[in-house]
């Protein structure tokens, strides 16, 4: 991509400077949708909270019930059901029924790598 004079573009009533044409044009054409965007903003938004991170990294382990979250981060069920509610809203986790005890799980491998890219990341 090579280097352009500076040129002057105008969207919204806004004079923008702009150097490499051909670099602004592929960001606009590789754009991710704005509702896409949102989501995933939300999804990391979720994972910021140190209690809802020490959830997804405790189910990287496998499935646990609300009681075995509630020993693990030393929180009452009822918090660790809200912070379960506020991941499932944003499809990290999922649950199952078994008799009147609901198991938490990551929701898929997509989660799954997430969680194991940013750790790998964090450890280097």
């Amino acid at each position: 991509m090579g280097f352009r004079r500076a040129t002057l573009l105008e969207k919204d009533g806004c004079r923008v400077r702009v150097v490499h044409l051909e670099r602004v044009a592929k960001a606009n054409r590789d754009a991710v949708r704005e509702s896409e965007l949102d989501r995933l903003a939300q999804a990391f938004k979720a994972l910021g909270d140190p209690t809802r991170l020490k959830i997804v990294m405790a189910l990287l382990g496998g499935e646990m019930c609300v009681c075995d979250l509630s020993a693990f981060l030393r929180l009452s069920e009822s918090a660790v059901s809200h912070q379960l509610r506020r991941l499932k809203d944003l499809g990290l986790v999922r649950n199952r029924r078994d008799g009147q005890i609901l198991y938490y799980a990551l929701d898929d491998e997509h989660v799954t790598g997430l969680l194991s890219l940013g750790l790998d990341h964090a450890r280097e």
